[in-house]
């Protein structure tokens, strides 16, 4: 690992390293086409960020300094799943209104550079507080309450934003999201269902059953977790947030529902601490309870349905799980790191079976 292009990693343990052979790409062809739109000079240095499990990210350094980011979607996805000119325009349209997000620089939609649609984007240089539950650069208690604070604050942020001021009201598809959230998970969740996972029919119904009625609809991000925050490590500022592919117009406890599920509390049982992602088990974080209570706090808003919520973020997270097993078990990804998901699976069907048994 080259620490002059991996400045995140010492901070946030962050993983970056060579390109892996299945999510090659040819290099000089971007590079090419990168200075028919941008001022740059030399060859990049290409290295792969390894924790995602969606759309391929890679840092293209370049000798006079300049740090890009590349997004691509996986090889064998479909691309109306991955679409990065969605994704470009939508960070494009908040950019103004919502300064975190990082600056788009070119996005290319001709096939024949890199076999499908890509972007690229400034980097932005931080901590981004990612893997399990240590980090390389140990935190204080206190710096990880103010960590899970910002997390809180800045969602509540986003969702304050007017969609109509912003132009951001294109994004969206209407009325009715929570039932076409419900709807297409399931659907998602059944096409990538495998012999080893369960049906998940009886959260599924209870989720249709318990649809609570509609919020106000405002700018949800959809993927809302610590590792897709970058802070300044000396006041856990939030300096960017990434990943903007799901962003759209929705309720916005379904968006806090989608980001509890991910957040693992410090006496929970050993599965889910050993599948976090992300170190929100530290001494000092916030727990789940303590980050739906501050959220409604900083919204203004209060709401009864909160069981619905929180089994919609695990069954969702399931689906997400599931669609990223289905690659590795169909052979599209040989990513090690995908071949125990159906476990997790399994374990949250049976976290949203218990909220269930509570919440006839």
């Amino acid at each position: 690992m080259d620490a002059d292009l991996n400045t995140e990693s010492s901070a946030s343990g962050t993983s970056i390293g060579a390109v892996r052979s299945d999510d090659s790409f040819d290099v000089a062809r971007v590079d090419t086409w990168l200075k028919s739109q941008l001022d740059l000079a030399g060859a990049p240095t290409v290295r792969q960020f390894t924790g995602g499990a969606s759309n391929l990210t890679y840092l293209l350094h370049y000798p006079s300094g300049t740090e890009l980011i590349l997004r691509r979607p996986p090889a064998g996805a479909p691309a109306a799943a991955h679409d990065m000119a969605r994704e470009y325009r939508v960070q494009k349209l908040l950019k103004p209104v919502f300064p975190h997000v990082p600056t788009m620089r070119a996005l290319c939609q001709d096939h024949s550079v890199i076999g499908s649609d890509f972007y690229v984007m400034d980097r932005v240089a931080g901590l981004i507080p990612t893997g399990e539950a240590r980090l390389e650069q140990p935190l204080a208690p206190e710096s990880c309450r103010a960590l899970a604070e910002t997390f809180v604050d800045t969602l509540a942020q986003l969702h304050a934003i007017d969609p109509d001021e912003s132009g951001l009201h294109t994004i969206g598809k209407g009325g009715d999201y929570v039932a076409r959230q419900v709807d297409g998970w399931t659907r998602r969740y059944v096409r990538a269902r495998t012999d080893n996972t369960p049906s998940f029919t009886r959260v599924t119904r209870w989720l249709s059953d318990h649809r609570p009625s509609e919020l106000s609809s405002c700018v949800v991000h959809n993927d809302w977790r610590l590792d897709n925050i970058v802070l300044d490590p000396a006041d856990m500022r939030v300096v960017g947030v990434l990943d903007w592919e799901l962003a759209t117009l929705g309720n916005p406890l379904m968006d806090l529902g989608n980001a509890v599920a991910y957040w693992v509390n410090a006496d929970d049982d050993r599965v889910a601490l050993a599948y976090q992602r992300q170190p929100s088990s530290l001494p000092g974080m916030l727990t789940r309870d303590e980050i739906v209570d501050r959220y409604l706090d900083r919204a203004g808003v209060s709401t009864r349905d909160w069981p619905f919520y929180e089994v919609f973020g695990l069954f969702r997270l399931a689906g997400i799980a599931q669609q990223i097993y289905y690659r590795y078990h169909q052979g599209h990804t040989t990513n090690r790191e995908f071949r125990d998901l159906w476990v997790f699976v399994n374990y949250l069907n049976w976290r949203c079976q218990s909220i269930i048994r509570n919440n006839p």
